[in-house]
């Protein structure tokens, strides 16, 4: 097996390039189907209904990344990342033929199942492959995957919906499952894992609460980021009054944005040589940026709170390669694909909450309430970010 140091620098480059589009295509089944809240509920759908129904793919996911984690660890990441990418693209395909809501629901949940294969897997092939001072940059790249595949989704789902129906417009992540699938056949390879003490393949949850400390973090700070995500296209369109061509382009323009922030954050770790400092910088800003959007969304100041929209589309996803990194670098080799599992359970299944809990709440009260009490939640996460210097300083060698 090659080794890290052994392997041609382009190889690794474009490895990480394969795993970012195998995440972006689950990202776009996952967060890009919400985007069919407007289609859903112009059919008079009431909104807590089509939020449960777009939720699906979110609960198929949540229910397996601990088992596909453990999957990760006893079998590799290749198959994984070759398996739920097929699972994806049956699961699409026979969505997008389905005569009722009932049996799309039940697809988009397999589709969902087939989606949680890459976070985990496509992580540690990255965490494996890069040294530990260029991890942040590489993990920082590779979760622009999210925020670019929420971008395609934000783009592509809506217009298409609108011009050929849902059942079509629920191939764009299909077909982008099936190219993912075929490449990381081709391309990726395993990871080395060395030969470790038993001491590194023991059970890191065990008399330390830092691993799950990150997890209640990310948790929380997934709030926002799901308030965000869900439903800025429909408050755009709603309660600002712009097309949903033009709010779907800023929405897609904030995920560039956020993918760039997530980079840079990234890079900010590896510089200050720490994960868990930037992440509770960011927690902060998160709560800022959402209280702000909130005040702004109340009072009709637009000239403000798109800008504010804007800044919290992209501090709000800055946490997610910080918290990923040091999940897997504390987990170590052994137990990094279910450390990574257990941290992508917490956040989707915060997720998952956000669009039937949240579509109620703005039902009952309007968008600068749910904005507040996504404020409220990242202010809960300041505290609970770990402050524990050797943990950050000397990550254990993925």
């Amino acid at each position: 097996m090659a080794t890290v140091t052994q392997i041609r620098e382009v190889r690794r480059w474009s490895m990480l390039g394969l795993g970012v589009f195998a995440q972006s295509s689950s990202a776009v089944f996952i967060h890009g189907v919400p985007f069919l809240l407007p289609a859903l509920t112009a059919g008079g759908m009431p909104l807590a209904t089509a939020g449960l129904l777009v939720a699906m793919p979110t609960v198929g996911l949540v229910c397996t990344l601990i088992a596909w984690g453990y999957v990760v660890d006893r079998i590799g990441e290749r198959k994984v990342l070759v398996g739920g990418p097929l699972l994806m693209l049956v699961a699409g395909t026979a969505a997008a033929t389905a005569s009722n809501y009932v049996v799309f629901g039940i697809l988009l949940f397999l589709g969902g199942i087939g989606a949680a294969s890459t976070n985990g897997a496509s992580g540690r092939v990255i965490v494996g492959w890069f040294p530990p001072h260029r991890r942040g940059l590489a993990m920082g790249i590779r979760q622009t995957a999210q925020p670019l595949g929420v971008g395609v989704g934000a783009l592509a789902i809506p217009a298409v919906a609108a011009a050929h129906g849902i059942s079509v417009a629920i191939l764009v992540p299909t077909v982008m499952a099936g190219a993912a699938a075929i490449g990381c056949l081709i391309w990726i390879i395993d990871p080395p894992r060395p030969e470790g003490k038993a001491a590194d393949r023991a059970n890191p949850y065990r008399g330390d609460s830092t691993l799950w400390r990150i997890h209640a973090v990310s948790v929380l700070l997934c709030v926002p980021q799901g308030t965000v995500w869900t439903f800025a296209l429909l408050w755009l369109h709603r309660d600002v009054g712009w097309s949903l061509t033009t709010a779907g382009a800023l929405v897609t323009a904030t995920q560039i944005l956020g993918a760039l922030g997530r980079i840079g954050a990234g890079h900010w770790s590896d510089r200050v040589g720490s994960r868990l400092g930037p992440l509770r910088t960011v927690a902060i800003a998160a709560v800022l940026a959402m209280a702000g959007l909130a005040l702004t969304a109340w009072t009709h100041s637009w000239w403000a709170a798109i800008p504010l929209l804007i800044a919290a589309s992209v501090i709000t996803v800055a946490d997610n390669g910080l918290a990923f990194t040091a999940v897997a670098e504390i987990a170590g080799p052994y137990w990094s694909g279910r450390g990574l599992g257990i941290q992508n359970t917490g956040q989707n299944l915060a997720m998952a909450a956000i669009p039937p809990a949240f579509g109620a709440l703005i039902t009952a009260t309007g968008f600068p309430t749910a904005y507040l009490a996504a404020a409220v939640l990242a202010a809960a996460a300041i505290p609970l970010v770990p402050t524990d210097h050797r943990t950050e300083q000397q990550p254990r060698n993925p």
